[in-house]
């Protein structure tokens, strides 16, 4: 690897550990073995690319916390008003699979064991205030959902019975005709919520999970033709959900408008990396 100031690198090395930038350069060998670069590979363009994926993250984290917060209150709200204040407490609103592990015990009985744990160690004046007052109460949806984490609201969703009114009316405020999709969508984002929180790189990685691409009579501008694999595998198709719900629930945001200044700001870096390809600017979503 070559260096325009090598002066400079071991700062870069004291404050970046090796194997957090070495999936930044992967790419940039032409043998994997011996670790042998291409020609021209320079130790700062290698921090450009992580600089970029840095603040990739950054701007997908803000698109993240609208969706989380949107989903969370109409959560909150629509199953409140139908079934009481402890609606999430209630079997009878919930499938019955079991966890495949154990056979025990249901999925739903699961996630309930873990948004206690979310309670519990919650550390909120309102929550606090809570375990005081009512030491031996369930408390109201309102207040332990807000402690809840996005994975923790993701799989409540996704195991709420398929018949229930509410679950439609959810998808559908969020932009969605049909509950499945969105319960695609949230673990998709879950899963890279997971990988921003962590600080872990965005750049050139496989999506583990893979939102629904198809969606059935979108209410807002989504793709007109069909994606490529490498689109889907990519984080391109997350992102792109991202975007189709905060256009839903935040309108005006500038979640869109700050992903095209970076990638213009960097025309060095290779944005079909990340799935930006095949003509991706000329979809409805991203015009």
């Amino acid at each position: 690897m070559l260096f325009r100031d090598e002066g400079s690198a071991p700062h870069f090395l004291e404050n970046i550990s090796y194997y957090r930038l070495k999936g930044y350069w992967w790419d940039a060998q032409s043998d994997f073995t011996n670790h042998i670069f291409n020609a021209g590979t320079y130790f700062e363009d290698i921090i450009k690319r992580y600089n970029f994926d840095r603040h990739l993250r950054l701007i997908l984290f803000d698109a993240i916390e609208r969706i989380e917060v949107a989903l969370r209150t109409k959560m909150i709200y629509h199953l409140s008003m139908a079934y009481g204040s402890l609606w999430y407490m209630d079997a009878d609103l919930f499938e019955t699979t079991p966890l495949p592990s154990d056979s025990g015990t249901t999925i739903y009985q699961n996630i309930i064991s873990e948004l206690k744990k979310e309670f519990l160690r919650s550390q909120e004046i309102f929550i606090k205030d809570q375990r005081r007052r009512f030491p031996n109460e369930e408390a109201d949806a309102w207040k332990i959902m807000e402690v809840a984490s996005m994975g923790t609201l993701s799989k409540l969703y996704k195991n709420l019975k398929h018949q229930l009114p509410e679950k439609a009316t959810i998808a559908k405020e969020m932009g969605l005709n049909l509950h499945s999709e969105l319960s695609s969508w949230l673990e998709a984002i879950t899963y890279v919520r997971n990988i921003i929180a962590h600080h872990s790189r965005l750049w050139s990685r496989n999506m583990v999970k893979r939102p629904v691409e198809n969606l059935n009579n979108p209410t807002r501008q989504w793709f007109n033709s069909p994606l490529m694999q490498v689109q889907t595998k990519k984080p391109f198709l997350i992102i792109s959900c991202m975007l189709y719900l905060c256009n839903e629930v935040t309108p005006g945001h500038q979640i869109k408008a700050k992903i095209l200044h970076l990638f213009d700001s960097n025309p060095d870096i290779s944005v079909y990396k990340l799935g930006f390809l095949n003509n991706w600017k000329n979809q409805p979503l991203w015009k």
